[in-house]
């Protein structure tokens, strides 16, 4: 097998580490709807850029886009805290990631026809999202000269 060389792996992990210093998580826990609804929403801002998301989801007549424009905007509230030192404007944000996981199942019985019950299972869902700023990475030269 190749293995790559000592200043590309250096490269690579110093990509990551700056990528990771640009971005900000918010999670939305225990939102009271289906991961399934939840997600036909989430799938209509992935990639794209902060403010169409929050077009997107402003005009959108699903009850869930409501509560993902609260998360988007908290978001980028914890991007703004996390780099005071860069304007909103010139960071370029956009949803990097964001993904709904099932949360509790609550447990009900419903009545039945002829002394039966029907088990309904009321679901909830966990929601993650990413924002992160587009940035240029360094070249590798510069990486190099860095490492010597």
């Amino acid at each position: 097998m190749l293995q790559p060389e000592h200043s590309e792996v250096i490269f690579l992990k110093r990509i990551k580490e700056k990528d990771k210093l640009m971005e900000a998580v918010a999670k939305l826990r225990n939102v009271p709807t289906s991961p399934r609804k939840m997600r036909l929403v989430a799938d209509l801002i992935r990639g794209r850029k902060v403010s169409k998301a929050l077009n997107i989801l402003k005009f959108e007549p699903n009850h869930n886009a409501a509560k993902l424009e609260k998360l988007v905007l908290s978001a980028i509230s914890n991007w703004q805290i996390k780099h005071e030192d860069v304007r909103l404007e010139e960071a370029d944000l956009y949803i990097k990631d964001i993904y709904v996981d099932g949360g509790r199942m609550l447990k009900r019985l419903r009545p039945a026809p002829q002394g039966r019950a029907h088990r309904i299972r009321k679901r909830s869902n966990h929601v993650t999202l990413v924002v992160a700023s587009s940035f240029v990475p360094e070249t590798e030269e510069e990486i190099k000269e860095e490492t010597k």
